[in-house]
C-alpha cells in the first residue's frame, strides 16, 4: 500500500537514525556537494599530475617548483610554494569549514543534540579507531608514532567526487550523514592540529593576533548595519583584518589554517539564511561562501594537492618497500578499516544505548559504504603528514603513499558497496522526489514537516536582523 495513502496511520519516525533531514537543509546541502563534486574532480587530476610528474624525468623540475621560496623574509613569510599552499591556500579552505560549522552550530542539525549525537559519535568513532591502528603498527617507533593523527581526516570534495565518478544515487539522508560527519570530522582535525602539531608557540604575535580577530568579529557582526551587503567593502575592510590574523598566528608558532577557521566563526549566520536554501535571502556568511568556495574547491585545494601528493616512488621495489612499512601500514588499516569500524561501531552502539533504530529505507551496509567514502583522508591527511615528518624524509614519503594508497582503496570499496545498492538507492530517490501536488515541494517533505515549515523563508530586504536569529 502506498505510503501516501490517508488511510493508513503515519508511524514515528522522529528516533530514526540517518533521517532525510528537513527540505530547507536538503537544498542547502545538495548545493555544497554540487560545487565540491567539481573541486573533488579537479583534486583528483592535480594529485594525479603531481604523482606521475613527480616519477618522470622531469622530477627534479617538479621538486624544484615545489621547494621554490618567495615571501617578506623580515616578516618570516619566505616560504617554499609548497609551503605557501599548505599554509597560505588551505586557510581558505578552513575559513569555508569554519563558516560550515558555525552554520551547523546556529541553524543544522548539530543545534539539537538530538540530531547531533549521531554524527558526532560517528565522527569521533571515526578518529579514535584509525588513530589507534596507526598507534599498534608504530608504537615501537618513537620517529613515526608522531603520525597517528594522519588516518583520522576526511575528504569531503574527493569523497562526493567518487560519488560523482560512479554516478552513485546516494540519498539524501546518507548524503547529509556523510556531510555532517565530515563537518566535526574537520572541528576534530583542526583541535588536532591546534593542540598536538604546534611546536615553540609565541606568546606576543598570538595575543597581538586577538586584536584584529576582535575587530573583524565586531565588524562582521555590524556589518549590515555599517555598509549594507556592498561586496566592496567586505574585500576592502574585513580580508585585510583576516590577513593579518593570518600572519599573527603563523609568526606565533601555530599552523595558519587555525586563524581561517576562527575567522569563519567570527562570520555571522542567520539561522532563517542558514536552513533556507535559495529563497532564504543572502547574508554576509552567504557572500563569502559565494566568493570563497569557488576559490578555496577550484584552485586552493587543487594546488595543494598538487604540491603534496608527489612523491617519488622509485620503482617497484620503491612502491614495495613502501606498501611494507610500519607507517604504510598504520594509515590504510587506519582508514580503510578503522574509519568504518569507528563510525559503524560509534553509531550500532549510539542506536543500543539511545533504542535510536535505523531508518527502515536503510540497512547497515549503507552505513558501511558511506563510512568506507569517510576513509578518503587526502587533503587533510596530507596536511598532518606534513606536520608529523620533515619533508622528504623517508618515513614523510611513506605516509604519502599511504594516504594515496588508502584514498584509491577506499573509493574502490565504497563504489563495490555503493553501486550495488544502487537501485534501491534509485526507488528511495523517486519517493524523495514525487510531487503529486505541483508545488515546488517534494510530498515526503510536507509529510515530515507540514507545509508551513518548507515554505520560502522571508527575510528584511535591509538585512536587518531581529532577536535571537543572528549569531
Amino acid at each position: 500500500m502506498s505510503s501516501h495513502d490517508p488511510t493508513v496511520r503515519p508511524e514515528d519516525h522522529s528516533h530514526d537514525t540517518l533521517r532525510r533531514g528537513s527540505y530547507r537543509e536538503v537544498l542547502r546541502i545538495g548545493e555544497i556537494l554540487r560545487k565540491e563534486t567539481i573541486g573533488g574532480l579537479l583534486l583528483v587530476a592535480a594529485a594525479l599530475i603531481a604523482i606521475i610528474w613527480a616519477n618522470s624525468p622531469l622530477a627534479d623540475s617538479y621538486f624544484a617548483l615545489r621547494d621554490y621560496e618567495i615571501g617578506y623574509e623580515p616578516w618570516h613569510l619566505r616560504l617554499s610554494l609548497g609551503k605557501w599552499a599548505a599554509d597560505g591556500l588551505l586557510a581558505i579552505f578552513f575559513f569555508l569549514v569554519g563558516l560550515e560549522l558555525k552554520r551547523e552550530f546556529v541553524a543544522g542539525d548539530l543545534r539539537e543534540f538530538r540530531k547531533a549525537m549521531v554524527p558526532v559519535a560517528a565522527a569521533v568513532g571515526g578518529v579514535v579507531v584509525p588513530a589507534l591502528i596507526y598507534v599498534a603498527f608504530n608504537a615501537s617507533d618513537p620517529e613515526t608514532a608522531g603520525g597517528w593523527a594522519i588516518p583520522t581526516a576526511t575528504d569531503i570534495a574527493f569523497a562526493v567526487a567518487v560519488l560523482a565518478i560512479i554516478g552513485s544515487h546516494l540519498p539524501t539522508a546518507l548524503r547529509l550523514f556523510l556531510l555532517t560527519l565530515a563537518v566535526v570530522d574537520d572541528l576534530l582535525a583542526i583541535t588536532i592540529i591546534a593542540v598536538f602539531y604546534s611546536e615553540d608557540v609565541s606568546a606576543q604575535p598570538l595575543l597581538l593576533a586577538l586584536v584584529p580577530l576582535a575587530v573583524f568579529t565586531f565588524l562582521a557582526q555590524r556589518f549590515p548595519r555599517f555598509f549594507g551587503l556592498h561586496a566592496w567593502a567586505a574585500w576592502v575592510i574585513l580580508l585585510p583584518l583576516g590577513l593579518v590574523v593570518w600572519a599573527l598566528v603563523h609568526e606565533a608558532g601555530i599552523h595558519a589554517t587555525v586563524a581561517g577557521v576562527l575567522l569563519g566563526f567570527a562570520v555571522p549566520v542567520l539561522r532563517s539564511q542558514a536552513s533556507g536554501g535559495p529563497a532564504a535571502g543572502h547574508g554576509l556568511a552567504e557572500e563569502f561562501e559565494h566568493r570563497f568556495r569557488p576559490i578555496s574547491a577550484g584552485f586552493a585545494v587543487p594546488v595543494f594537492a598538487f604540491f603534496s601528493a608527489g612523491v617519488t616512488v622509485g620503482g617497484w621495489d620503491g612502491l614495495t618497500s613502501a606498501l611494507s612499512a610500519p607507517v604504510t601500514l598504520g594509515i590504510v588499516a587506519g582508514l580503510v578499516l578503522g574509519k568504518p569500524i569507528g563510525i559503524v561501531g560509534a553509531t550500532w552502539l549510539l542506536t543500543k544505548v539511545t533504542h535510536a533504530r535505523l531508518d527502515p529505507s536503510f540497512k547497515w551496509i549503507d552505513l558501511v559504504g558511506v563510512a568506507l567514502l569517510a576513509g578518503i583522508g587526502f587533503t587533510v591527511s596530507l596536511l598532518i603528514a606534513e606536520l608529523s615528518f620533515t619533508p622528504g624524509s623517508l618515513p614523510g614519503d611513506h605516509a604519502k603513499v599511504a594516504i594515496l594508497t588508502a584514498s584509491v582503496l577506499a573509493a574502490l570499496l565504497a563504489t563495490l558497496i555503493l553501486r550495488a545498492r544502487n537501485r534501491h538507492y534509485r526507488d528511495v530517490e523517486a519517493e524523495e522526489s514525487a510531487d503529486a501536488d505541483h508545488d515546488g515541494i517534494p510530498d515526503v517533505y510536507e509529510e515530515d514537516e507540514g507545509p508551513e515549515r518548507v515554505g520560502p523563508v522571508q527575510v528584511d530586504p535591509d538585512h536587518e536582523t531581529h532577536g535571537n536569529e543572528h549569531r
